[in-house]
């Protein structure tokens, strides 16, 4: 199982970008997945996620109304919509799969490698 996080990049603060977690040998659509990213210097925290079906989908407080989880089911791809970023949105983001959202939390299940998002001000 691979996953694979791109659409990081350098960004305004107030700009948008998407993120995406394409997987492979693993069917995402069957599966919960979440996007946890991780500050210098900080801990890893979940920032949104969504039940094996897709019909629950949770956000971090500081990022509902900005961030959108969707998914691409021929893709096999999850993305990240963030809009209005800013500068504490600055992070590697990752993903997460192949686990109950609750395990992943915990760090269970596969992880992306990580993609940066740095948000100036």
């Amino acid at each position: 199982v691979q996953l694979q996080a791109s659409g990081g990049g350098l960004v305004q603060a107030g700009a948008s970008l998407r993120l995406s977690c394409a997987a492979s040998g693993l069917t995402l659509s069957r599966n919960a997945m979440g996007w946890f990213r991780q500050a210098p210097g900080k801990e890893r925290e979940f920032v949104g996620g969504t039940s094996w079906n897709g019909g629950s989908i949770d956000y971090e407080d500081s990022v509902k109304g900005r961030f959108t989880i969707s998914r691409d089911t021929a893709k096999n791809t999850v993305y990240l919509q963030m809009n209005r970023l800013r500068p504490e949105d600055t992070a590697v983001y990752y993903c997460a799969a192949g686990a109950p959202l609750s395990r992943l939390l915990r760090g269970s299940g596969y992880w992306g490698q990580g993609t940066l998002v740095t948000v100036s001000s």
